[in-house]
């Protein structure tokens, strides 16, 4: 399977673009997290919800089944015993983990810059501080 070549414009824009779904799930901050537990080491559901703090059963649940979709995630279900599942990223889904690094240095570089904008919109639109 050949990549396809980098685009030239944002056509993710375009409401028809199939970028445009895998991208709302690769932005999203669950996915991100899920991502970077499971570049780690494989996990089992309850130990991913304990390690994602704030994620809802249901939240983690459809974040998992989405990547899994998508090629990222594997499921694993061993039968030996009492039935397990373990969650383990694929090969595929570890090339995801070098650009959300990329993205989450690129956030703690800059989120006093942000906070700041924040705060001046926030005095200028007269709303209340945190």
């Amino acid at each position: 399977m050949t990549e396809a070549p980098a685009p030239t414009s944002m056509s993710a824009l375009q409401r028809d673009c199939p970028a445009r779904l895998l991208l709302d799930q690769i932005a999203d901050k669950w996915t991100v997290l899920v991502i970077c537990v499971l570049d780690e080491g494989p996990s089992r559901f309850n130990e991913l919800r304990r390690r994602v703090d704030g994620v809802s059963q249901k939240v983690l649940a459809s974040t998992l089944r989405g990547l899994e979709r998508n090629g990222m995630v594997e499921r694993i279900v061993a039968t030996s015993g009492p039935v397990s599942v373990t969650y383990r990223l694929t090969p595929f889904g570890t090339t995801l983990y070098e650009p959300m690094l990329a993205l989450y240095g690129w956030t703690t570089r800059h989120i006093e810059t942000v906070v700041d904008a924040q705060d001046r919109f926030d005095r200028r639109a007269h709303i209340p501080t945190r």
